[in-house]
């Protein structure tokens, strides 16, 4: 059990930098394509929308475009999923000027392995500061359980990472429990490795709650570890726990850890599984084979599923599962984000129970 603060307006928030993400319809690849898809994305709201979408109360702190289309879009879809959002109204500044980020994917089918072109130039989200949030009103006294950022948004600018910090550190000033995806991104660290760990190491020393794959832990917070790659499954497990060990001697704030375990046979059938250590036990979801119709989201639909059911006071044993099923919900969605019916549609895929429901 994870003690969480009590009389909270919102029990979950994300800071993050919105976006649309278009996609090829019928599955076809992006070159090949004229006709797509558009919707409102981020890696932060994908995760907050299990919890919105089941009952919570959830708040989004972003940057807007003012007067653009596209930010019209992305607030009415924020609304549509029943999250609150603040965040300024940022000016274009001329044709040249700032934008929401475009990310440009296909699902791939069968044999061929999804693409994704991000297009993140001009980005209004890289300005987010808190300078533009009155952080003591939103944290003392609205109040917040949890508070989820991710690597994504902690590493998109120096102004980001800052922001991410400081809300981190207003977070515990007021007993709001911290999850931190750390989300790794080559390109985002690029010439900026030492000024981005530093950020990182201290964001996950106030983390209660720490995300992430083997190569998430040893390139974001130089903990060492085993090489990366590799399929055994044993294997797998047991350099995680390894490598867990180190990270809970390191930052011993934290007592959740997790990762997803994914094997990809072909685009559309994965082996989906999972492993979490809350406290001092481990539990494990041993890779069950899924079938996907698009994979963009589903790691972060498991931690917005393990969030959900710690927000909902279950024990442990259920965080992993709630998230390991809500992961594998959104991969049978053509959004990013989980959309669940209720609590059952979640349990039901957990039990491999797909019979119709009259």
């Amino acid at each position: 059990m994870m003690e969480l603060r009590q009389n909270c307006r919102y029990a979950l928030l994300v800071p993050t930098s919105m976006g649309v993400r278009i996609t090829p319809f019928n599955q076809q690849p992006v070159h090949c394509s004229n006709l797509y898809i558009m919707q409102a994305t981020s890696a932060e709201t994908n995760v907050a929308s299990v919890a919105s979408y089941l009952g919570f109360r959830v708040k989004v702190l972003t940057a807007f475009v003012k007067g653009s289309p596209i930010a019209r879009f992305i607030k009415d879809d924020l609304a549509s999923r029943h999250m609150d959002y603040e965040g300024p109204e940022i000016e274009q500044g001329g044709p040249w000027g700032y934008r929401h980020q475009f990310n440009i994917a296909d699902t791939g089918f069968g044999v061929r392995g999804p693409r994704v072109h991000n297009d993140r130039a001009g980005e209004v989200g890289r300005l987010l500061s808190a300078k533009y949030f009155d952080l003591d009103r939103i944290f003392g006294q609205e109040g917040v359980q949890i508070v989820h950022m991710s690597g994504l948004i902690a590493a998109l600018s120096p102004d980001t990472s800052q922001f991410c910090l400081t809300i981190a550190e207003t977070a515990k000033k007021y007993g709001t429990r911290v999850s931190f995806d750390l989300n790794y991104r080559a390109s985002f660290w690029k010439n900026r490795e030492a000024e981005l760990r530093e950020t990182f190491t201290r964001i996950a020393s106030l983390a209660d709650i720490l995300v992430g794959n083997e190569e998430d832990f040893q390139l974001c917070l130089g903990l060492p570890g085993p090489e990366p790659g590799g399929k055994d499954l044993a294997k797998k497990i047991n350099d995680f726990k390894e490598m867990i060990g180190r990270a809970k001697e390191r930052f011993p704030n934290a007592t959740v850890f997790a990762t997803t375990l994914r094997e990809v046979k072909s685009a559309n059938t994965h082996y989906w599984g999972a492993i979490m250590r809350a406290g001092d036990e481990w539990y494990v979801v041993e890779p069950r084979e899924i079938t996907v119709l698009d994979r963009i989201g589903g790691g972060d639909g498991f931690v917005g599923g393990m969030l959900y059911a710690i927000l909902k006071g279950w024990e442990p044993e259920k965080w992993i599962q709630f998230g390991w099923a809500t992961g594998a919900l959104v991969t049978t969605l053509y959004t990013d984000y989980a959309q669940p019916a209720d609590e059952q549609e979640i349990w039901n895929i957990w039990h491999g129970q797909a019979r119709v429901q009259r």
